[in-house]
């Protein structure tokens, strides 16, 4: 081998390494960061439950949020199948019952979520994409919720 191969083998070798380890790195992080979204007839229905963080979607069940302290208790539903959510913290101010919400946390059973954060519909027009989307799915969709 010449010293122009070697130098050439040398560079590629090194070339694939750093690509290698860049996209490790890549992957690494989008693995930490995905977060998918359920509605609960979806969580019902699976055959593997999530492990991780998802987002789950629907309607806050009226007549379903308890309040103690700074601790809620509320029932998330598609009008299919129902997920009770407990959280701790802070409610935002636009979420109540019989609107639609999504919710980010950990499940604990195919029935119960423990919620790390709250997403609230910002005004009477809108409601979150995933949850129209799921709405739609179920044939739950009502033409008061909009486009």
């Amino acid at each position: 081998m010449t010293d122009k191969v070697k130098k050439r083998l040398y560079i590629f070798l090194v070339s694939i390494i750093t690509i290698i380890i860049i996209g490790k790195f890549i992957l690494d992080s989008l693995q930490k960061n995905v977060v998918y979204f359920f509605s609960p007839t979806e969580l019902y229905n699976s055959t593997e439950l999530p492990n991780g963080l998802i987002r789950v979607g629907g309607m806050v069940k009226k007549d379903s949020l308890v309040k103690n302290g700074n601790r809620y208790q509320f029932i998330i539903t598609d009008f299919k199948q129902e997920i009770n959510v407990k959280y701790t913290g802070l409610k935002p101010n636009l979420f109540v019952e019989g609107q639609g919400a999504v919710v980010e946390g950990r499940l604990k059973t195919r029935t119960s979520l423990e919620a790390e954060t709250i997403l609230a519909k910002h005004d009477e027009n809108y409601m979150p994409k995933e949850v129209a989307d799921a709405l739609k799915k179920s044939g739950d969709w009502n033409k008061k919720y909009g486009k």
